[in-house]
């Protein structure tokens, strides 16, 4: 186990995951510049890092966030925010790279704006019974452009993400779970412990064959079922070739637990 910090987000590396905390909790975690590149650093160290295979972002303190602290970061997004050198970007609307590798997002208290922005870019979210949500944006006199007008539509429905997004109004944990934002709902003190137990079973899966499942879907959403599909063929047969396929089928046929090696 290692851990380190660089400023507003800690890492702690556990085995093949990274856990990536929101650390400015005088602050409620509110985003400030230097949070901001902070997180996509810490997500373009997971995402260079080989032995790093699912990350999972959560926050230190009460709260997970406050959303965008606009004091300090509203010039930045007037002149367009020009994203550090070898950071990536999880929101995939600021011009960096997206990651490809699994990120999960576990939260509590607030989850506000940019917030849930991260949650709908990630691959698989948890929260705390006690969470309450809210895109504020439209109270603010902005709208969300970290993604939300984008994502939140397809996974709750038109009617149920205009309810949200066009009143700004604050949503709870169960609301979260209904409109598809969180896949599970937990008592607070069993959050980061059950977060961290799906992130090690994401890990301790085939790093292959889980990149190119990401990489299927997303391509799926970006470029259209049938360009998708028809990538899949050639995909499949690349990886059947892989070290990985052998030992998973090897661990099929012994009965056992499958102990790959990315190659």
């Amino acid at each position: 186990m290692s851990t380190s910090s660089a400023g507003r987000v800690s890492r702690e590396k556990r085995g093949h995951i990274m856990l990536i905390g929101l650390d400015r909790t005088t602050k409620r975690n509110a985003f400030d510049q230097a949070m901001l590149d902070d997180l996509v650093l810490a997500l373009g160290e997971y995402e260079r890092d080989d032995n790093a295979r699912c990350a999972l972002v959560f926050a230190h303190g009460e709260h997970f966030t406050a959303g965008l602290d606009l004091t300090s970061v509203g010039e930045t997004f007037k002149q367009g925010w020009k994203m550090p050198a070898g950071s990536v970007d999880p929101w995939g609307t600021f011009g960096g790279p997206r990651p490809t590798k699994p990120l999960m997002v576990a939260v509590q208290g607030y989850c506000y704006t940019i917030g849930i922005e991260l949650m709908l870019a990630a691959d698989i979210n948890l929260c705390a019974s006690t969470t309450r949500f809210a895109q504020l944006e439209v109270q603010r006199g902005i709208f969300p452009f970290g993604g939300a007008t984008l994502r939140l539509h397809q996974i709750a429905g038109w009617g149920n993400a205009m309810r949200w997004l066009l009143t700004g109004d604050e949503f709870d944990a169960h609301e979260a779970y209904r409109l598809g934002l969180v896949q599970e709902v937990l008592p607070p003190e069993d959050l980061l412990p059950r977060a961290i137990w799906l992130a090690e079973r994401v890990a301790a899966q085939a790093p292959l064959g889980v990149r190119a499942t990401l990489a299927s879907a997303h391509q799926t959403l970006d470029e259209g079922e049938k360009a998708a599909a028809a990538a899949l063929p050639a995909e499949a047969k690349r990886l059947l070739e892989t070290e990985d396929a052998k030992e998973g089928l090897r661990a099929m046929l012994e009965r056992r637990d499958g102990h790959f090696k990315g190659k």
